[in-house]
């Protein structure tokens, strides 16, 4: 699969947000700098990022509620992510924010941080260090990367300062699923075998063996995705068994459609409201075929065990 068919998913992903955003789903006002035009995204598409958004962004808040903020946050395939200025706004800024992904989105992500006041003004720091693809704060960091690439991973990650003593959140969102097994595996063998007390949030595709699951994967491959790490989204059992057969000490993991039932009741109700959905049954299919998962390396025993949605 080509880096340009997948750097593409980046675009598609921003314009779904944005496209919800504007709606009212969520409130984000940051992800109209990362996007040309609109397009209007279907109810359904809409109340799936909803529910993926609200289930990561619940994870992570209870990571950094957890810590005191005391921690670092390392975004895997960040790709337009607004995170960090949304944490910004909150008054949850951990020690370090670091997002990867590969260098052509990297480059184009720091040009527009670069030329948009309202972003940059953010970073909260006179110095900020640009280079073609990467951009230095003391406390954000974006960094090119290809996460194949292990030492390449390794070298961007130390130009970041990250230590790995400190407790460290990293997110992947549909990002696993364009490597090959072998080499997410070796990142997650790699993050368990340097970090004492991580923590790792997963948003990504499951039940990959049914009908539904073949047309999505003849649509991507339509679209010149192939999804190379298909293998492990064969159920959640082999979601949670890629961490703990490569050092991690526990996982969990469920599909959308549980994890939208536990999202805040209020919320849910809220966006309910806003656009008529006359595909349910859709909808409950695109949820039987993501999961959300997370696993936990503690051996500082600081409680990253018992943290749920």
């Amino acid at each position: 699969m080509s880096t340009e068919a997948i750097c593409a998913t980046n675009d598609d992903a921003a314009m779904c947000k944005l496209s919800a955003v504007s709606r009212g789903y969520w409130k984000d006002p940051y992800i109209q700098y990362f996007v040309r035009g609109s397009e209007r995204k279907a109810p359904e598409i809409h109340r799936g990022y909803f529910a993926r958004v609200a289930a990561v962004n619940t994870l992570l808040h209870n990571f950094l509620e957890l810590t005191q903020c005391k921690c670092q946050v390392v975004n895997l395939g960040a790709g337009y992510d607004t995170r960090y200025w949304l944490l910004h706004d909150l008054g949850l800024m951990p020690e370090r924010f670091i997002e990867i992904d590969f260098h052509n989105v990297t480059s184009r992500k720091c040009h527009i941080i670069k030329n948009k006041p309202q972003l940059i003004e953010r970073l909260d720091t006179e110095e900020v260090r640009f280079t073609s693809s990467d951009l230095h704060t003391a406390h954000y960091h974006l960094v090119g990367a290809d996460m194949r690439n292990i030492q390449e991973v390794e070298g961007k990650l130390k130009e970041c300062n990250l230590k790995t003593s400190l407790p460290t959140v990293f997110l992947s969102e549909c990002v696993m699923v364009y490597m090959e097994t072998e080499k997410s595996n070796e990142l997650l063998q790699w993050i368990a075998g340097q970090f004492q007390a991580a923590f790792f949030i997963l948003y990504e595709q499951v039940n990959m063996n049914d009908r539904f699951a073949q047309v999505m994967l003849q649509n991507l491959i339509q679209r010149h995705c192939d999804l190379a790490g298909v293998s492990a989204c064969v159920s959640l059992d082999t979601q949670k068994e890629r961490f703990m057969l490569n050092g991690w000490q526990g996982a969990n993991a469920m599909d959308m459609n549980d994890v939208y039932k536990l999202l805040h009741r209020g919320e849910v109700h809220r966006i309910e409201k806003i656009e008529f959905l006359d595909e349910i049954e859709l909808l409950s299919q695109l949820f039987q075929h993501y999961c959300l998962c997370w696993a936990y390396k503690d051996t500082k025993n600081i409680g990253i065990h018992h943290l749920e949605l």
